[in-house]
């Protein structure tokens, strides 16, 4: 199964069409909800359409891990340069690295050296 991607608020349009040419099937969350959807909106879009969310909010994996729940899987970007160049090559290096975590359900929390996998549900 190909993972999909939506793509918080904080991620670039331009990260966002900078994954979508490399193949992956990846939207932003404004392209299927408001802008001022609620945390809880867009993990429930993540969840009905068993899709990754991306993001810069620390909230997700927070909200994630206290609801007991198996997904979806989060990938937690905690970088210092923010620039969609930047976000690009990191999640360009680091995704294919962790696709089978993803798909099993994971919070994945990854800066610009090294990333960390928290399997879910969280005990």
């Amino acid at each position: 199964m190909k993972l999909k991607f939506i793509a918080d608020i904080h991620i670039s349009p331009l990260t966002v069409k900078e994954l979508q040419k490399s193949g992956y099937d990846i939207v932003r969350v404004t392209d299927k909800l408001p802008a001022t959807a609620s945390d809880g909106e867009i993990i429930q879009l993540a969840y009905k359409e068993q899709a990754v969310i991306v993001t810069q909010d620390l909230d997700f994996s927070a909200i994630v891990a206290q609801s007991g729940l198996n997904g979806p899987s989060v990938v937690s970007l905690r970088v210092s340069n923010a620039r969609p160049d930047m976000i690009t090559r990191i999640l360009t290096t680091v995704l294919p690295l962790i696709e089978a975590e993803l798909t099993e359900g994971s919070i994945v929390s990854l800066d610009e050296k090294e990333y960390r996998i928290r399997k879910l549900p969280v005990r």
